[in-house]
């Protein structure tokens, strides 16, 4: 599947498009003829996008009365959505805030936390760069740092032995979750980053900016790079902070999955509204629906499902709606392991 990405709070009927192989699963209330109706109301971030269209494709095949409809305003702007109680569902490609829950808990919003993948955040030069074989997140640090601005400018200021020619730098808007966890992965502090750069939420802008651009450097999440990488260079990073000293690692969905391409693994998250979907049996039925078949959505839509047994545990959390989110009292989530914060 073709991944889709828009910018502004675009809103998307979803139709029904069976995929081919493996179909999904059928909940009690699918098997035989729904009698589900009523809507799903669904905003956020642009990368959970796809994952969200594909559950939400498949699911209307079987639930042909349920309105399913999907918005595109980033994880920011799907949170602010999700606490005025605009929708139901918030997709984030981060942990919520304390900043996000403080105001949920003000407008008495409890929310249920749920991962559903998990993707790493690609960085990339034009194919034409011959210089770049890795980076160290020690120079990634460097040529992204607020401080950087207007001083880091040419690629030789990284290593002497590269060009004499300035950097082109791309990367996602700051209303993006990809925004807040490359700042804190690589900078060591959200939202921490030079200004000076081609920032856009939509990825086809920075894929056709790096591109066209021998001197370019840009980040976005791996599934878009794999649906673009005979347009572009994939960089090894290494994390010298690795004390098992794996050196550089190319992300890949064997080094995301297992953990060992490090800082930028991260995990990606549906928060649902509690109140909505104890009363809504619609909500309810989408979303064990969407945990229920993740392991062969999230693959179609160029992602990483998480471990059966991670699995399992979202969906306990959902079946006991517990609320809140085990993320907010940790001082950083880069690196954490899901199946550990969650029991």
């Amino acid at each position: 599947m073709k991944k889709v990405i828009f910018s502004g709070a675009v809103i998307f009927s979803v139709f029904a498009t069976s995929f081919f192989g493996c179909g999904p699963k059928k909940g009690p209330e699918e098997k035989g003829e729904s009698k589900l109706s009523g809507t799903v109301e669904i905003d956020g971030s642009s990368t959970v996008y796809p994952i969200t269209e594909a559950t939400a494709e498949e699911y209307r095949v079987e639930n042909p009365d349920v309105k399913v409809t999907i918005g595109v305003s980033g994880t920011g702007g799907g949170f602010k959505k999700f606490v005025r109680s605009e929708i139901d569902i918030a997709e984030a490609s981060r942990p919520i805030k304390k900043s996000e829950d403080s105001v949920s808990a003000a407008a008495k919003i409890e929310y249920i936390e749920l991962p559903i993948a998990y993707d790493g955040l690609a960085v990339v030069v034009n194919p034409q760069n011959t210089w770049v074989d890795y980076l160290t997140v020690e120079e990634l640090k460097k040529i992204w740092e607020p401080e950087a601005q207007g001083k880091i400018v040419k690629w030789n200021q990284i290593r002497p032995s590269w060009p004499n020619e300035e950097i082109h730098l791309f990367g996602a808007g700051h209303e993006s979750g990809t925004f807040d966890y490359f700042t804190e992965a690589i900078v060591g502090k959200s939202k921490a980053s030079r200004g000076d750069y081609t920032a856009s939420e939509d990825d086809n802008v920075l894929v056709q900016g790096i591109s066209t651009d021998k001197f370019a450097l840009g980040y976005f999440g791996l599934a878009y790079f794999t649906e673009n990488k005979d347009k572009l260079k994939l960089i090894s990073i290494d994390d010298k902070k690795d004390e098992n000293g794996k050196g550089p690692v190319l992300a890949s969905d064997e080094t995301v999955k297992n953990g060992t391409y490090q800082p930028l693994s991260r995990p990606l998250f549906i928060y649902v509204n509690k109140k909505s979907a104890e009363a809504n049996p619609s909500l309810d039925s989408f979303v064990n629906f969407y945990i229920d078949n993740a392991e062969v959505l999230v693959p179609d839509a160029k992602y990483i499902p998480l471990s059966k047994a991670v699995y399992e545990l979202v969906k306990k959390r959902f079946k006991e709606k517990k609320a809140g989110s085990v993320f907010l009292n940790k001082e950083s989530t880069v690196g954490v392991k899901l199946e550990e914060v969650l029991k």
